[in-house]
């Protein structure tokens, strides 16, 4: 054994001199100066990072996957469950006539006062009672009035990129008006803070870069803050609920077949082209250009939220269109391995789903990134053939007269420009929040059938936001470091590896020997790691020793970012955070598990290791102290019934008490949820102890477990010395 001090104090035990020799330090598993060996301690994944798709290998493998990646980008969005959809109010005027089409300008309401803005085009002449397509065109950067200029346009021409002089100047637009030329009812919608998408500024939605204190508070708070990322409340999510509403306006238009959508947008436009089409069935068709890569995933903060692209990529969110059509094409950006890196993978997602020629990358690699004219046409022609347009091919983009400002312009004097700025900003994240607040007080439990669907919804929302459940038993390895025996117990020191993950822990391990083991097993979890057991002179604590004496045997670990993974003293008072200078958290945990959610899955490699271990216990119990607590409320939650007890400290602690998204314990979507008492009323009806919380169990806790017909397993302490009565509910049981 590598720890001498261990061999001196085994000696003294042989020659029976033992005298309960002080320990100088709480011991150490890991080589001295040497961390565990985990993955997680390299660089942390950032937008730039590679994003493969692994296809599953059936069918019925796929679509649980794809219900999985479906509720992840419902929850990272802020839309589990889906929000009200108020009345949408919309206004449509300022028609004006171009050969072979018109375009009105509209407004409607996504949400009460907040509006969305865009341009209506739609096909020359009475339809006649016939219903026609209807396309959405979530625009990207640049806007729906990106101007390439004079210059530039020519150039292009030159280069065949586009066709044009005059319409080619305005990329977007001339998308519209061919698709409306061809018979669809096409709207282009503005991103926020472009073209009259004035209320929340394209600086805040798109440029966003330093953290605002004064917008920092359970009171009033702004966008981009650890109160809106508690809350999942972010532009990308604005947006994505921007696109469905803007759906429902064009299918509500008389003149539209709303059996017949279409989606499409590039770069940006093309992320929302891939989210829309992932959560919203009413699309048919799709043409996400831009954006479907491995590489490099939307650079923007609109493009980006906490929690959507961890363990997942943009091409794996493209299949969740499959098997409906969809095509798009590379080009020379990151896009430009797409027909080896992604397209394959697509391919065989769609040959799976028995429908090989609904997915089509066109490779354009003589192009910059681009939704141009090229590209454009072959998206005249994927819609031509899956909207049924039945026109003859080629189609062939034409020349417009351009809009005027007075045409393309929605505010007017008749109809004025909307307020926006910091107090509109602060007024609707109170509001989402409000609204959010009362979805989930409806879910609160009543009877088992509600508590059945409080589990679907606030369950399936943690189970996405911790995103890991318990591994299995032999996806755990342990290694041996050291065993001694002690005075009435045996101390054991192990590495456990969790292989799949490359996760290593370093566990000390408590076995009674004064009084014969029962069977149990308590998983110690302290805010401080495993030194959370010892006092100041290295010596077990009185509650340790208590529940040894009881027969219960003891685990501890250093969970990641604890003890022996630091290398300095003190616990990190921050979390690591991607190198991108802006300080936005979607850009680190849209990417990565919080330090919150990384210390859960280690608790749950612990449960999955105990409750399969060689010795078969009769129980496992989790308990969790000094910090701790919190962990445990969302293991147990996770782990269920494979923890049979839980004993919970909870200090007080609420996640809306939180002002910075590096908080160590920062959990986005963790105060949308019902905070603490959400994670804890989860345990219902398995036994629960819970301290810290002046004698009073959370109202949510309390009727939840009444709710399971089990009010008599959850207990709370008013006792001070919380450590001590949730050791003495544990031994009492």
């Amino acid at each position: 054994m590598h720890h001498v001090r261990w061999r001196i104090l085994a000696g003294l035990w042989l020659a029976g001199m033992w005298m309960n020799v002080s320990l100088a330090e709480v011991p150490r598993v890991c080589e001295p100066g040497q961390q565990p060996k985990d993955a997680r301690l390299a660089e942390l994944k950032d937008l730039n990072g590679y994003f493969p798709f692994e296809v599953p290998e059936t069918k019925a493998a796929w679509e649980a996957r794809a219900e999985e990646l479906r509720r992840r980008v419902l929850v990272s969005t802020g839309l589990w469950p889906m929000p009200e959809r108020t009345p949408l109010n919309p206004v449509i005027h300022g028609k004006v006539q171009r050969d072979g089409f018109t375009v009105e300008k509209v407004y409607f309401e996504s949400l009460p006062g907040h509006f969305v803005t865009g341009l209506l085009f739609r096909p020359d002449g009475p339809s006649e009672g016939a219903k026609r397509p209807g396309v959405l065109c979530p625009h990207g950067h640049g806007g729906r009035l990106q101007d390439h200029g004079q210059q530039n346009i020519r150039r292009m021409i030159v280069e065949g990129a586009e066709r044009f002089e005059q319409s080619g100047r305005f990329p977007k637009l001339a998308r519209c008006a061919q698709l409306a030329r061809m018979g669809c009812v096409s709207f282009i919608f503005d991103m926020l803070g472009y073209a009259d998408s004035g209320q929340i500024s394209e600086q805040l939605a798109h440029r966003f870069a330093r953290q605002r204190p004064e917008l920092e508070g359970p009171e009033r708070w702004g966008l981009y803050s650890a109160q809106a990322e508690l809350r999942l409340q972010s532009i990308m999510g604005l947006q994505t609920w921007n696109s469905i509403r803007a759906l429902d306006f064009l299918e509500q238009l008389p003149d539209v077949d709303p059996q017949r959508l279409a989606v499409t947008g590039g770069s940006g436009g093309g992320t929302q082209t891939i989210l829309l089409c992932a959560i919203d069935p009413r699309p048919i068709a799709a043409f996400p250009q831009g954006m479907v890569s491995t590489s490099m995933q939307g650079g923007c903060t609109c493009e980006n939220c906490s929690l959507l692209r961890v363990g997942t990529g943009n091409v794996e969110l493209a299949a969740l269109f499959a098997p409906k059509p969809q095509a798009m094409t590379a080009a020379d950006d990151w896009t430009r391995e797409m027909m080896t890196k992604g397209f394959p993978e697509l391919q065989r997602i769609y040959q799976m789903l028995g429908e090989p020629k609904n997915v089509l990358c066109r490779p354009l690699l003589q192009f910059p990134h681009n939704y141009n004219y090229v590209s454009r046409a072959v998206m005249y022609s994927w819609f031509n053939q899956h909207l049924g347009l039945g026109l003859p091919e080629p189609i062939v983009e034409e020349d417009y007269e351009l809009l005027t400002p007075e045409e393309y312009t929605v505010w007017d004097a008749e109809h004025p420009r909307p307020a926006g700025g910091v107090d509109y900003e602060v007024q609707l994240t109170r509001y989402l929040a409000d609204q959010s607040d009362r979805q989930l007080a409806a879910l609160a439990p009543r009877d088992a059938q509600s508590l059945d669907r409080y589990r679907q919804v606030v369950g399936g929302a943690l189970a996405t936001i911790i995103g890991r459940g318990l591994p299995k038993a032999d996806d755990i390895q342990r290694t041996k470091v050291d065993k001694q025996q002690r005075a009435g117990y045996i101390h054991f020191e192990d590495l456990l590896r969790l292989q799949p993950m490359g996760e290593e822990l370093p566990v000390v391990s408590l076995y009674p020997l004064s009084t014969p083991w029962n069977g149990r097993v308590v998983i110690w979890v302290d805010g401080r790691g495993k030194s959370g057991m010892y006092d100041g002179d290295g010596q077990l604590r009185a509650e340790v020793l208590r529940l040894l004496d009881g027969g219960v045997s003891i685990v501890s670990a250093d969970l990641f970012g604890q003890g022996e993974f630091l290398t300095a003293d003190q616990p990190p008072a921050e979390q690591r955070v991607v190198k991108n200078p802006r300080e936005f958290a979607g850009y680190t945990f849209g990417y990565n598990h919080s330090l919150f959610a990384q210390r859960v899955h280690d608790i749950l490699t612990l449960v999955s290791f105990v409750r399969n271990e060689e010795h078969a216990p009769k129980e496992v119990q989790l308990l969790g102290v000094h910090g701790g607590g919190p962990l445990v409320a969302a293991a147990r939650a996770v782990a269920g019934a494979a923890v049979d007890r839980a004993a919970v400290d909870t200090t007080g602690f609420r996640f809306a008490g939180l002002t910075s998204y590096r908080d160590p314990n920062f959990l986005p979507g963790a105060v949308k949820y019902g905070d603490l008492p959400a994670l804890l009323a989860l345990s219902a009806p398995l036994p629960l102890w819970i301290g810290g919380e002046s004698g009073q169990l959370p109202v949510l806790v309390r009727d939840t477990y009444a709710a399971s017909g089990q009010a008599d397993h959850v207990e709370s302490s008013p006792q001070q010395n919380t450590t001590d009565a949730a050791v003495g509910w544990l031994l009492s049981q």
